[in-house]
């Protein structure tokens, strides 16, 4: 399994989503749904490109997404509305980019991932 980092608008997102969970449905409403996204993300951890994942190449190269509908378990969300965009860095580390409400318009809120200096070419 593959480890999982989060990245800063991913986290953002996490947060808002589990505060508006907390506000409409309470702190067992707010554990459960974020049980099913702990659930999600070890579904994406084990199997990145897994039959429930889609390629999303058209949004940026290597990103994927991940309805969390579709996590293992039952976590008592009657109707998860949320898809994960994440990207493989390496073979053993899986990128939460975004999560986004399934009515957002992903393109909207994703962005190329910034250049690592290792990565940037050296002007002359």
């Amino acid at each position: 399994m593959a480890r999982v980092r989060l990245s800063a608008p991913a986290r953002a997102d996490l947060g808002t989503i589990l505060a508006t969970s907390f506000e409409r449905w309470g702190a067992v409403g707010r554990s459960r749904y974020a049980a099913l996204f702990a659930g999600a993300i070890r579904t994406v951890a084990a199997q990145p490109a897994g039959p429930t994942t889609r390629a999303r190449d058209e949004l940026l190269p290597g990103i994927r997404s991940f309805h969390v509908g579709h996590a293992r378990g039952d976590y008592g969300v009657r109707a998860p509305v949320h898809v994960v965009y994440y990207r493989a860095v390496r073979s053993d580390l899986i990128e939460i980019v975004r999560v986004l409400h399934e009515r957002m318009e992903p393109s909207r809120h994703l962005e190329a991932p910034p250049i690592t200096p290792s990565k940037a070419r050296r002007r002359r």
